[in-house]
């Protein structure tokens, strides 16, 4: 190790202790300190850093000083937290249960008993022996409000924001007679109908979600009726909100009005009723028909499949695509299939009490003194749907609020709040006190004035002000530098601006759906997004598998037969299209020789199609390679528990607990075993013999053996039709290979094939790496560090210049290109008789060494990778191992460990049947999308409920795990997470690591959240990963993510999607929630605020519209303030010459108009058509997005930037009106000379002028870059307006003004502006200002340009707003601060 690594070794562990030593002795100063004191000494004690560069030493330094800052934003934090978690405490102690009597519930004794006894809570309902009340109803409410507490809560509310609570004040202090001298309801009357306004959207959002919840709720269901006593009212079933897609049949409706079925068998005693969800009890028993949804939580009695199985769909609950399969307590499965038998059925259920865990159950049910434990297998939740089983009946054990779902989603949402209005908020706060500071100096003016002139002139001495008239009256006078209008006209503007974002290019024509814009509050944080939370099934993915490639005998092929011609062509052209854009390759050499398919389509020799395969097997059916071939596709029919249907048409569909299975079956199908039927025990293939006749042939099912997340791996037992007994068994590669007969062997080769993989990775990470190096450096969070400029930028010394003679490879296309060159070496040899090389198949070695270099190249592409292995055994060992199994299914003690054990003795001495892989189709765009996001400095996580592999899968597949990306994996039962969390710190510290990414499943996050210094960890590690991929979450540990993200940097705008309802709380736990609307319906996309078809328009959505809303918003708060404060600035000026008496400057019909008809078209059409770039240019430079992220558009140095200037103005234009009226400008005092007017009006009315005039003139063609006719009309009708304004009271008569101080009648006609004079000086002082204020833009722009500017000035240039396109430039990985490429046809 070189000196500079073990100094950036050493500071990297002084970071790591400074900052997780501290986490275990947090509120030890001592400790706390003596870990960096102690190293430190160390270092420098050793005399270390003798001889070192001095930039060693400052490294040091820096690393130092950064622990300690890090330690006091920790402090910061927790301190913080300590304050939220005490208010948080009072209020649900004082005011939620001693005030609102809402207690939470002890746990109960021994769980929740529930009597199977049908139909009889009917009559008399459970009681809950925690709250010794009733059990909580079926209904559900996710609406914020009811009628009696939406008035208090909005009141609360709104006058809670600090804005509002400060005009309610002034307002307040304007009702005091003769203290305001702008009138009584100039404020309190637009802030009550602004927050009329404001309630009213409120109220009809809170409406519409309780419309949603009232669908569910009214609901039908089939529930067991006791005698019909019971009140079940139901007179018609409501339109559209079914429970279930029901079959026609006979019903009638009782006296009672509940819709009930006629039986043609013997009526019974009991009845099947349809009720409503609502009026479900817990030990109600209710019966579900296929695609049903489920209603509540039930333990099943009963379900018609085979073998009493029920199939459940649980995508909405935990967002796993698979059918689940459920079957009932083997006490009850064949005793409650009808009516009749279940009145002759009793016993009692135990259930744990209601908690949000999804994955587990604990449970027990006794049938005539018989007990047997309740798991979740035997358990169905609230959000399931039915699927593939035509009647299912459970008794219902949780209901409403207790069901899992339920407890699940994000009780208490907060109302969301956009990141730009907390540093508005600080800005109003700071203007308070420059507000008061104001008002101290008039009023203490006014004391010196009072003493040196007042009391000195007898006609002013009688007659004193008051104190509090003065310092009130001068607040009231200039309050405004707080506008009411900031926070007024932003709700039409963000009406505007909600209005323009239905852009064509966010519409989806497949399912016809636009955007979606829910809520317009917090737009522009679309544009600040630093965290992209994303859920994978129906919103990465199509939720779609298809079988791409196979692997056996050392062969690999390509199946092509389920692709369409287009998705067949785009496929295999890909690669030739992106080696034919490296200069010097010919796409036809590097491919290879091609040849034909059936299809008429050129074909890549290098990888063969599985129709060339069967191709091969029929011409050469006795080879070694055909053999292992055909048992292979035997293996493929076989081991999966799908059960064909036949349509009425005569097409056989699938139907599987997993859609990796349909996707195998189908396959199977495609190559000539095509399963037509799979009864109790039995599997019918019909296959095409050598001869090419179809014949159907029977395989006897002994037993399957289940896939589970520990075992990894299912399966199958069966006698084949020449009376073998043969075990098959698919699963993870790494499970199966220590099964196989020669694992010895086959962990060898594969040991081999890993490093040759890893050495070429790691060539990739070295090439990363140095890219990288290059590039700006990042923050401790992740974000670059921004470029300031202290010199010319136009200066081509001082800026970097992209000198590439050619476009360049990327990761991806050189990824690619090794991928292909590799797979053309190991596939060049498989070409025996043009197809096969029967040597490799003969040879086991060869066989595992290119089976599993195909496997690493499938990973690779992300596929989803099964290895089958079998084995042929005897009756003799199979009765045995059965007699075992069997003891070991009916175990009452730990039954699925002894079952897992009896498997094991099977599943052994495998012979290597292949590989197979399946592709979770992405949806179009999805890894451009996340490439373009990474570039635009967000960070993106996946969080799933499936299992790791699909999980990383994917990730490889959509661009959030490269091929050079170092994956980390935190499993608490594989290693200690805190010991792994450390090493990881030190390779990210040292900067040993490309490209990182952190997985890490539900349990393990479980373990880490229950202890503290576990989740700080982890977040703090979380915050400095470039991907993190979550598996196996539940919605409600989604959520906990996203808020401990939100923790850990307060600073950053966190942004998550999802389609599903399992997506509902991360939605709602973060800053923005995206809604896909998917398969899995519109739960996601109906309490999202916004909603989008389809992943890949979110790029579009963050970096176009996002930057854009941002830019206006920003804009339109700036020049609001700037617009005040040279209004009101003058008004304090003003104060100096008025004897410090509050005296307005401004006649009170303009001040009242000033904000209501002058000003408020600029700032109105700012924030509607403001565009600083196309969408083009942000699109292809997604880099300019920093511009948000790094708060550039609003910050403290800019607002003081924009109040310096106006304080500028604000000179410039007092010094003209007073110079006009000091030194007699306008005109003379000789008699008869009526232009010479020396009062407030022409004085008021000339500064006006100017001020309007400027600021039209500034927002709306200096500031604004899109200048379209729009923005200039409005300019122009502002400035109109004016003078209309001048001329209409100019015509008033006299008694409107009467004895008033401001002679406005016929003034500005006759007096001041039918004279050259006035109109010169107006005109002279309007270009003062607006050349002081162009001369700041020239020089900021010639010497400070930013990005953004450059970027404007080669569109500008363009002409067409598509500089990166039309100039054929080569953006690649744009560096902020660099010049851009292509500027040098601008400079």
């Amino acid at each position: 190790m070189n000196t500079r690594d073990g100094i950036a070794g050493d500071a990297a562990i002084l970071e790591s202790h400074g900052r997780h030593r501290d986490i275990t002795h947090e509120g030890d100063g001592d400790t706390t300190s003596k870990e960096p004191d102690s190293i430190w000494r160390h270092r420098t004690d050793g005399h270390q850093l003798i001889g070192h560069s001095p930039g060693d030493f400052f490294g040091l330094l820096l690393d130092m000083s950064r622990v300690r800052v890090d330690h006091g934003l920790r402090r910061a934090r927790a301190y913080r937290s300590r304050i939220a978690n005490f208010s948080d405490n009072y209020y649900r102690k004082w005011i939620i249960e001693g005030l609102l009597r809402q207690k939470p519930l002890p746990p109960s004794q021994d769980g929740r008993h529930i009597p199977l006894n049908p139909g009889v809570v009917r009559d008399e309902p459970l009681i809950d022996e925690r709250s010794g009340k009733h059990y909580t109803s079926n209904s559900i409410r996710s609406n914020r409000y009811t009628i009696w507490s939406f008035f208090p809560k909005q009141l609360v509310f709104q006058f809670g924001r600090l804005a509002n609570f400060y005009f309610l004040v002034i307002g307040s202090l304007q009702q005091v007679p003769g203290w305001s001298p702008t009138g009584s309801y100039t404020t309190i009357g637009p802030l009550l109908a602004f927050i009329a306004i404001i309630m009213a959207k409120e109220g009809w959002d809170d409406y519409r979600r309780y419309l949603l919840d009232r669908e569910d709720n009214l609901a039908l269901v089939s529930v067991l009726d006791c005698s019909g006593d019971w009140n079940a009212t139901q007179a018609k079933e409501p339109s559209g909100l079914r429970g279930r897609h029901t079959k026609k049949s006979k019903k009638q409706e009782d006296g009672r009005g509940a819709t009930r079925e006629l039986e043609p068998e013997k009526p019974h005693k009991k009845r099947w009723a349809q009720i409503k969800w609502r009026d479900i009890r817990v030990g109600d028993v209710i019966r579900l028909e296929r695609n049903e949804r489920v209603p509540a939580d039930i333990a099943l009695l009963h379900a018609t499949g085979a073998n009493s199985v029920a199939y459940i769909d649980t995508m909405a609950l935990d967002g796993e695509t698979n059918l689940k399969s459920r079957h009932p307590s083997t006490l009850v499965a064949n005793k409650c299939d009808t009516i009749s038998k279940l009145e002759k059925c009793s016993g009692e259920l135990v259930c744990e009490d209601p908690n949000a865990n999804l994955y587990q159950f604990d449970g027990s049910i006794t049938v005539n003194n018989e007990k047997m434990p309740l798991t979740i297998n035997e358990v169905v939740f609230r959000g399931s749907t039915i699927r593939n089983t035509s009647e299912t009946i459970g008794i219902v054990i949780n209901t409403g609020e207790e069901c899992k779902i339920r407890m699940n989603t994000n009780q208490y949402v907060h109302t969301k709040s956009p990141k730009i209005t907390r540093f508005t908020n600080r800005l109003v706060i700071s203007l308070v006190f420059v507000l008061l500071a104001i008002t101290a100096g008039i009023s203490g003016g006014y004391v010196l004035w009072q003493r040196d002139y007042e009391k000195k002139n007898p006609f002013l001495a009688p007659a004193p002000v008051s104190g509090p008239a003065i310092v009130i009256g001068t607040l009231i006078l200039i309050n405004a530098l707080i506008p009411l209008s900031l926070y007024i006209v932003i709700e039409f503007v963000k009406v505007g601006q909600a209005f323009f974002m239905n852009d064509i290019e966010m519409y989806d024509p497949d399912t016809d759906t636009p955007v979606s814009i829910n809520t317009n509050t917090i737009l522009e944080d679309l544009g600040q997004v630093d965290y992209v939370f994303s859920d994978k099934t129906g919103t990465l993915t199509e939720n779609n598998m298809q079988f791409r490639r196979l692997t056996v005998g050392g062969a690999s092929w390509l199946h092509t037969m389920n692709m369409t011609r287009k998705p067949l062509e785009d496929q295999l052209h890909q690669n030739s299209k992106e080696v034919a854009e490296i200069p010097g390759i010919d796409a036809a050499t590097a491919i290879g020789p091609t040849y034909s398919n059936p299809a008429g389509m050129s074909l890549s020799r290098s990888e063969p199609t599985t129709e060339t395969m069967l191709e091969y097997i029929r011409k050469f059916p006795d080879t070694e390679f055909s053999q292992r071939a055909r048992q292979f596709l035997l293996c493929i029919a076989l081991c999966h528990t799908c059960l064909p249907e036949m349509s009425d048409d005569g097409e056989i569909t699938f139907q599987a607990a997993s859609p990796d299975e349909v996707a195998l079956v189908q396959a199977a199908q495609d190559m000539g075993y095509l399963l037509i039927d799979r009864p109790a025990r039995s599997i019918k293939l019909r296959v095409t013999n050598q001869s090419g006749e179809k014949v159907v042939q029977i395989y006897e099912v002994l037993k399957v053996i289940e896939f589970s997340s520990s075992r990894k791996r299912m399966s199958i037992v069966v006698r084949m039709p020449d009376g073998r007994i043969c075990v098959i068994c698919k699963g993870a590669d790494n499970v199966i290979m220590d099964r196989l007969r020669l694992s010895e062997m086959a962990t060898a080769t594969a040991g081999e094939v890993d490093r040759k993989a890893r050495e070429r990775r790691s060539m990739e990470a070295e090439r990363a790496m140095q890219r990288k190096s290059m590039a700006t450096p990042r923050t401790s969070h992740g974000r670059r560090s921004s470029f300031f400029r202290s010199h010319s930028a136009r200066d081509s010394k001082d800026l970097r210049r992209f000198s590439r003679a050619g476009k360049p490879e990327n990761d991806e296309t050189r990824t690619l290109r090794s991928e292909q060159m590799n797979l053309s070496d190991v596939d060049s040899d498989d070409n025996g008789d043009g197809v096969v090389d029967e040597s490799i198949a003969a040879d086991e070695a060869k066989v595992f060494e290119r089976c599993f270099k195909h496997i690493d190249d499938y990973a690779t592409e992300g596929l989803r990778i099964l290895l089958y292995g079998y084995r042929y055994i005897d009756n003799e060992e199979y009765e045995t191992w059965n007699s075992t199994f069997q003891s070991a299914t009916t175990s009452l003690v730990d039954r699925q460990e002894r079952i897992e054990q009896a498997a094991e003795s099977i599943e052994r001495d495998l012979e290597l049947a292949g590989a197979s892989a399946i592709e979770d189709k992405l949806q179009h765009g999805v890894p451009e999308t996340i490439e373009k996001l990474r570039r635009a400095n967000i960070k993106v996580w996946m969080l799933t409920g499936d299992k790791r592999e699909t999980a990383i899968n994917i990730a490889r597949s959509a661009n959030l795990a490269k091929s050079f990306s170092e994956v980390y994996t935190l499993d608490a039962t594989a290693a200690d997470p805190q010991g792994t969390m450390r090493s990881i710190f030190l390779d990210l510290e040292r900067g040993l690591v490309s490209h990182s990414v952190l997985v890490i499943d539900g349990h393990t996050l479980s373990i880490v959240q229950k202890d503290k210094t576990l989740t700080t960890m982890f977040f703090e590690l979380a915050v400095r990963i470039d991907s993190v991929i979550c598996c196996r979450a539940s919605p409600s540990q989604k959520a906990d993510l996203v808020k401990g993200i939100r923790d850990a940097n307060p600073s950053c705008v966190t942004l998550a999607i999802g389609d599903g309802a399992n997506d509902i709380a991360m939605i709602q736990a973060s800053h923005v929630g995206i809604g896909i609307s998917g398969r899995e319906g519109l739960q996601a996309a109906r309490v999202a605020d916004y909603a989008i078809a389809q992943f890949r328009f979110l790029q579009r959505l963050l970096l176009v519209h996002g930057h854009w809303l941002y830019l206006r918003t920003s804009k339109y708060i700036l020049c609001t303030f700037w617009k005040e404060w040279v209004f009101y600035i003058i008004q304090a000026q003003f104060q100096g010459f008025t004897g410090y008496s509050g005296t307005s400057l401004y006649q009170p019909w303009s001040l009242t108009a000033y904000n209501a008809a002058f000003t408020s078209l600029p700032i109105f059409f700012l924030g509607l058509c403001e565009q600083d770039l196309s969408a083009e240019t942000l699109l292809a430079v997604p880099e300019l997005y920093a511009f948000g992220q790094r708060d550039q558009g609003i910050n403290l140095k800019k607002c003081i930037a924009w109040l310096v200037t106006g304080t500028v103005d604000t000179v410039v234009v007092f010094v003209v009106t007073w110079a006009a009226f000091k030194y007699n400008l306008i005109g003379s005092s000789s008699v008869g000379d009526h232009s010479y007017d020396n009062s407030l009006f022409p004085m008021g009315e000339l500064a006006l002028t100017i001020v309007i005039v400027l600021i039209n003139v500034k927002i709306l063609i200096l500031e604004m870059h899109n200048k379209t006719w729009l923005p200039l009309a409005a300019c122009a009708l502002s400035i109109s307006l004016w003078f209309f304004f001048s001329l209409i009271i100019d015509a008033l008569p006299t008694h409107y003004s009467g004895d008033s101080a401001y002679r406005v009648y016929h003034g500005f006609t006759t007096t001041f502006a039918n004279t050259l004079a006035w109109w010169t000086i107006a005109i002279i002082g309007i270009a003062m200002v607006l050349g002081a204020n162009l001369g700041t833009t020239a020089l900021q722009r010639v010497f400070f340009p930013t990005d953004r500017n450059l970027w404007q000035e080669i569109e500008q240039t363009n002409k067409d707003g598509k500089a990166a396109q039309q100039q054929d430039i080569d953006i690649g990985e744009y560096e902020l601060g660099e010049r851009p490429p292509g500027f040098r046809h601008v400079v």
